[in-house]
């Protein structure tokens, strides 16, 4: 049976391209003692768009880095298309292409001379150099050199990069940042097409529109642990409901909610003085007029008024808010250890 062939049907016998069971890793810091990941349990469908989405510091680089061996678990399980990581990872990482950080090219060479290198030295076929400089759209602009691409055509040859090897689970980490709306817009296209030819795309993400937009399924994390997971569909109907209801931007959230209440309005706390206002079980009518007018009354000026919509970003802030109230005040992780030695040489064919 054809290579191909063989992981197409390993891949049908597998439920999950990635499974991770109550893991756990803590990091020992100048404060104390540091949780990176809490307890956390994950679930990515074979094939298809998988958003891994939650706030800065809620644990995602550090899930996705032990799924890839270059940092050890205290405790729980990790599998890759059903085998044991970080044990077996040998095995399957031929099926894995992954970026985590900034990857590295050569400055004064072009892009394909880039890859032509790189697929030199993983064995890659040569060959592959040009299918997946078409892949990701860089045809044509594979000749110039790297150093005048721009920050989105760099993600793009770094995707390319990962696919040399014909990988069937890709995993990339905050893949648009720092990009203008145009480079976003090329990762995103980029990425559904590799989904639409079978790939699996695991990708973490804080930019909650533009996963809507190409994800298929979706997990949510905060502090480490798992809050929500499933199709973004189903995710989107069990989005809390309770009527229409507005973001509120106001200096004084407490003393705003205080106000509203006896004009029968609840207020529930939102990240960074933000509320979430709609009218009470037992009232009728809803005017988010009143609310400006009501608050105005007593010196507190709306800076922001905007309808909520059954959308991911209003059922992520729903769900991370404590996580976004204490992000700014845990501390950052130390550096990366050495990964132990079965993941080291695996480490090294990632590159």
């Amino acid at each position: 049976m054809p290579v191909n062939a063989a992981r197409r049907a390993l891949a049908q016998e597998t439920a999950y391209a990635v499974e991770v069971s109550d893991l756990r890793k803590t990091y020992r810091t100048r404060k104390g003692r540091f949780q990176a990941v809490g307890g956390l349990d994950l679930k990515v469908p074979v094939g298809g768009v998988h958003g891994f989405l939650g706030p800065n510091g809620s644990g995602k680089t550090t899930t996705i880095r032990m799924m890839l061996g270059l940092i050890t678990a205290d405790s729980g399980a990790i599998r890759i298309f059903d085998a044991e990581i970080p044990g077996a990872l040998p095995q399957v990482i031929g099926r894995v292409g992954a970026i985590v950080e900034q990857p590295k090219f050569f400055p004064a060479f072009s892009g394909r001379r880039n890859l032509e290198l790189l697929a030199t030295g993983i064995g890659a076929p040569a060959r592959r150099v040009g299918e997946v400089l078409d892949e990701v759209g860089l045809t044509g602009r594979d000749r110039d050199r790297f150093r005048t691409y721009s920050l989105g055509m760099k993600q793009r040859l770094a995707i390319a990069a990962t696919l040399l090897k014909d990988p069937d689970l890709l995993i990339f980490d905050e893949p648009t940042n720092g990009l203008d709306p145009a480079g976003i817009h090329e990762i995103r296209a980029t990425m559904r097409g590799l989904a639409d030819r079978g790939k699996t795309v695991l990708v973490s993400s804080h930019i909650l529109n533009e996963v809507q937009q190409v994800a298929d399924t979706v997990s949510i994390i905060g502090r480490g642990r798992l809050l929500a997971e499933g199709e973004v569909g189903e995710i989107l109907a069990g989005a809390r409901v309770g009527g229409p209801s507005v973001r509120v931007l106001v200096a004084d959230p407490a003393r705003a909610a205080a106000v509203l209440a006896p004009a029968g309005f609840t207020a529930h706390p939102l990240p960074e003085g933000r509320l979430e206002v709609r009218r009470a079980d037992d009232q009728p009518g809803f005017d988010p007029a009143q609310i400006t007018w009501l608050l105005a009354q007593q010196g507190l000026y709306v800076a922001e008024l905007v309808p909520v919509r059954a959308d991911l970003e209003s059922v992520f802030l729903d769900l991370t808010a404590e996580e976004h109230l204490g992000a700014s005040r845990t501390a950052p992780p130390p550096p990366l250890p050495p990964a132990p030695g079965p993941a080291r040489a695996a480490r090294e064919e990632l590159r």
